[in-house]
């Protein structure tokens, strides 16, 4: 079989569509892509994010408030509460994945 081409415009390759997509994007069932008028500036994303989960953002900053004096400390020698804040970034960090993943559940359920 030959595959056939068409010439392209200049500066621009011409591309076959993908095997099975022949037609545009396959259809999700339960998927409606949401078509923007613009698109959301970072801090504007951040905002919103923040503003549907803000449990999200508490955690990473304990995450990193933990780990970043828990290697302060260690540099300093002190090891005992090196090791306790090195634990509390452990449960941020648990924390952050809980938080997460409520806000996909609540997400996916809000959507329905």
């Amino acid at each position: 079989m030959a595959a056939v081409t068409t010439p392209a415009a200049p500066g621009h390759t011409a591309q076959a569509p993908l095997p099975g997509f022949e037609d545009g994007p396959p259809v999700i069932e339960g998927f409606n892509p949401s078509i923007l008028t613009r698109d959301e500036t970072f801090k504007e994303k951040l905002s919103r994010k923040t503003k549907e989960n803000p449990f999200v953002p508490i955690g990473c900053l304990a995450t990193a408030g933990a780990l970043i004096f828990g290697l302060r400390s260690f540099q300093q020698g002190k090891t005992r509460q090196s090791q306790l804040l090195m634990r509390g970034r452990i449960a941020a960090q648990g924390f952050t994945v809980v938080a997460i993943i409520i806000g996909v559940f609540t997400t996916a359920l809000r959507s329905k």
